[in-house]
């Protein structure tokens, strides 16, 4: 069983900052790319940022310069640091991770719980 858990969402005013992390527990023997991923009502998950294992970054055009996604592998942890934020920045943010299981060594994808970000204007 692996268990992604979230933390570090909640409610700011346009212009601030927050910094989300997601940590990864249980039988893992790798853990591939992580990533973070959000939902606002009534519109579809959308990629936000990723990460792989070598630190190679990708981010979604609407933050790209205000949003970074960086990880720390010897705690199985990924952060988001998210600066400037805007009321449209509002969503249901998700953890994802691609982990390599122990024995079998096959790839599974997994996801956090969602921690909820506010921007107020």
């Amino acid at each position: 069983q692996v268990q992604l858990v979230e933390s570090g969402g909640g409610l700011v005013q346009a212009g601030g900052s927050l910094r989300l992390s997601c940590a990864a527990s249980g039988s893992i023997f790798s853990i591939n790319a992580m990533g973070w991923y959000r939902q606002a009502p009534g519109k579809q998950r959308e990629l936000v940022a990723a990460i792989n294992s070598d630190g190679y970054t990708n981010y979604a055009d609407s933050v790209k310069g205000r949003f970074t996604i960086s990880r720390d592998n010897a705690k199985n942890t990924v952060y988001l640091q998210m600066n400037s934020l805007k009321p449209e920045d509002t969503a249901v943010y998700y953890c994802n991770a691609e982990v390599v299981l122990p024995i079998v060594l096959s790839l599974n994808g997994y996801w956090g719980q969602g921690t909820q970000v506010t921007v107020s204007s």
